[in-house]
């Protein structure tokens, strides 16, 4: 397993220099020793350059530092509201596409990349597992537009 970790690290390890940190393996479900690979990274990350699994292993992250004021949520609206909620990185997206651009060091990145770029690696793909949370009622209901 630790030989699956030091792969990852050959692999990603680049990206450390723009705010990833890998933090190691951690046993998640003692019962049927499911492992992950735990990161952390900075909110302005793109996620497209991570992948949700390596070599049977799932990425479990973090995000580190402050998040964007979209994201903030008052404590008394905890349980009305989603922290991840679709139309939050819309918002963000549209108020710092530039900072974006910059960040990502990318100047012709369309909305739907800086999209993509944050929301996990697919905006269309968040949306889509927004919509069963909701419908499972895991995460109250919220206005996808």
């Amino acid at each position: 397993m630790f030989e699956i970790l030091k792969s990852f690290e050959t692999k990603y390890g680049s990206l450390k220099k723009k705010g990833l940190r890998i933090e190691g393996l951690s046993m998640i479900d003692p019962k049927r020793k499911k492992h992950v690979i735990m990161i952390s990274k900075p909110f302005l990350f793109d996620n497209r350059q991570l992948p949700k699994t390596y070599e049977g292993l799932d990425i479990k992250s973090k995000i580190e530092g402050t998040l964007p004021e979209e994201f903030k949520i008052e404590k008394s609206a905890v349980k009305k509201d989603y922290l991840w909620a679709p139309s939050k990185f819309e918002k963000f997206v549209d108020r710092c596409a530039d900072d974006i651009k910059k960040q990502f060091g990318n100047p012709n990145m369309s909305r739907a990349e800086m999209l993509d770029a944050l929301a996990f690696g697919s905006f269309e793909d968040h949306k889509k597992k927004t919509l069963n949370l909701i419908k499972e009622g895991k995460i109250p209901a919220i206005n996808l537009n």
